[in-house]
């Protein structure tokens, strides 16, 4: 896989709207957003409209190979400074090294943008290489679940709004990782506050609008837990046993799993006060206080067992060993055997 060294996002786009344009940009990854974010700048903003009835090729991998890329690079644009060669699906397409005799000495008036989605390319590769020197590679990694809610709120603040602490992990449990999913959801909860006196998106209105329950969910699953709060934790349960489609067990193992991972870190620290605790944890201070709650109730060795036997929910809910026990049933077991 190649490494992440080269420019962000942000770094491409301030380059571009500078007037640099590279010869060829590598955008590749298993996260599309960046990829589709950074080609659709670069076919809005790099030719007209007048333009690109002349100078744009748009080609797909399936359909394609080097040698037809270069045939369209080699040719000078039509009353334009640029032509643009896109290349989307870029990830069928064999032999990429046959790029690199082109990239030796590759026409300034030509932008390649190979949009490699599905995963990355080897950097060990000679034309990655060849690119790396010449244009622009660009590595779109996917987010880690414990990413997600800060990068929802970052999303929601450069459009001049705010977000609820709890609305933003709500979001990101029901919504997972994938940034491009994320955005459409973000986006009309945006549009509706235009409406509204207040920028702020809180956890209602995710409710409301979104179709989570605030009050039924992992995240509250997880709050019950710390406060040993035994009748919400069964009632969310329940809850889930009438809805498992949108509510996987898999999913309730790895929040709760990761919630007492946590658990564990903070224990082990020695600073534990609220900016390094967050910091450590990577959670938003607001959340620092469930942690410094839970601890008074979870040592240290209550939180590792309470962490076997989340390695034995997961087990046992694959049907090794347990067949026949409901998944309602496992998480009430596992659960009164965590909080007693």
């Amino acid at each position: 896989m190649a490494k992440q060294a080269g420019p962000t996002y942000q770094q491409i786009i301030t380059q571009m709207k500078s007037g640099d344009w590279k010869p060829i940009y590598l955008l590749m990854g298993e996260e599309d957003y960046y990829i589709d974010l950074i080609a659709d700048y670069i076919e809005k903003n790099l030719l007209t409209d007048d333009e690109k009835e002349f100078n744009m090729t748009l080609l797909y991998g399936k359909d394609t190979t080097c040698d037809d890329i270069i045939m369209a690079a080699r040719r000078y644009p039509m009353m334009s400074q640029y032509q643009l060669i896109m290349v989307r699906e870029a990830q069928n397409i064999k032999n990429f090294d046959n790029l690199s005799a082109y990239l030796k000495q590759p026409l300034s008036s030509s932008v390649i943008v190979l949009c490699h989605k599905h995963g990355s390319v080897d950097g060990r590769k000679k034309f990655v290489k060849d690119i790396a020197a010449n244009g622009i590679l660009f590595e779109s990694k996917r987010k880690y679940d414990n990413e997600i809610p800060s990068w929802i709120t970052a999303y929601v603040r450069e459009h001049n709004a705010d977000i609820e602490p709890k609305a933003a992990n709500l979001l990101a449990e029901f919504l997972g990782t994938q940034l491009s999913k994320i955005v459409n959801e973000v986006d009309k909860l945006l549009i509706l506050l235009e409406n509204q006196d207040t920028r702020r998106i809180d956890s209602a209105m995710v409710e409301r609008n979104i179709g989570i329950s605030k009050d039924y969910n992992n995240f509250e699953l997880v709050k019950a837990i710390g406060d040993r709060d035994i009748l919400k934790i069964n009632r969310i349960i329940d809850h889930f046993a009438k809805d498992p489609k949108n509510n996987p067990i898999v999913v309730t193992t790895t929040v709760v799993f990761n919630f007492f991972s946590n658990l564990l870190l903070y224990h082990s620290l020695r600073d534990k006060s609220q900016p390094n605790v967050a910091a450590e944890l990577g959670i938003n201070p607001y959340f620092v206080k469930d942690y410094q709650h839970a601890a008074t109730i979870y040592n240290s060795t209550r939180t590792l067992y309470a962490l076997g036997l989340i390695r034995e929910l997961d087990v046992r809910s694959k049907g090794f060993g347990d067949s026949n026990t409901s998944h309602r049933d496992l998480l009430r077991e596992i659960m009164f055997k965590i909080t007693h």
